[in-house]
């Protein structure tokens, strides 16, 4: 019976987890529709729009996910593998916001390039080309995992990366400054 009190313990911190996490994710899409106001009333210009639906269907279905493994799957809590993955989390947590310090108002969730202005190469991007992306990367293996959630780690890591690979992609080629065409 003690076991079944733990379990059930775990699943609802872990549901509270959750819930910050999509509260968190809530503040960065205001964040971001304000800066995108800002960006294209600066004359910056969308590009790779078309993807963007496929990336919000995939967070999404990637939170329900977490909370449908590890309730209706009945996933074991591990404490020191839950232990490891927050601490992925907090690092990946920290990237992120360093990201979007640095880029300011040029950080959104959709790709907008402002006209002349120059790549940013500061902060994390003296480092990494897009550490945001790796941000997303490391919560997406490990939030499932603070929890044994590994086939939600296993499938939307592959789904995203296919996704990212896109996005890099279509970011790289504006960022170069050459045209992009969404494909038909």
């Amino acid at each position: 019976m003690a076991g079944s009190s733990v379990d059930l313990d775990t699943r609802l911190l872990f549901t509270v987890l959750l819930a910050l996490i999509v509260l968190q994710r809530l503040g960065e899409l205001a964040l971001s529709r304000r800066n995108q106001e800002w960006l294209l009333a600066r004359g910056g210009r969308e590009i790779g729009a078309g993807h963007y639906p496929a990336m919000v269907v995939l967070h999404s279905l990637f939170l329900a996910s977490c909370l449908v493994e590890v309730w209706w799957w009945g996933r074991p809590f591990d404490l020191r593998l839950a232990l490891a993955m927050l601490a992925v989390l907090a690092v990946a947590t920290a990237l992120r916001y360093w990201a979007i310090r640095t880029l300011g108002r040029r950080w959104t969730t959709r790709i907008l390039l402002l006209p002349d202005a120059p790549r940013i190469r500061e902060g994390p991007y003296r480092f990494f080309s897009h550490p945001n992306y790796l941000a997303v990367i490391l919560e997406i293996a490990a939030l499932p995992l603070v929890h044994t959630a590994w086939l939600t780690a296993a499938v939307f890591t592959v789904a995203n990366s296919t996704l990212l690979a896109v996005r890099v992609r279509v970011e790289e080629q504006g960022l170069r400054g050459e045209s992009y065409t969404e494909p038909t």
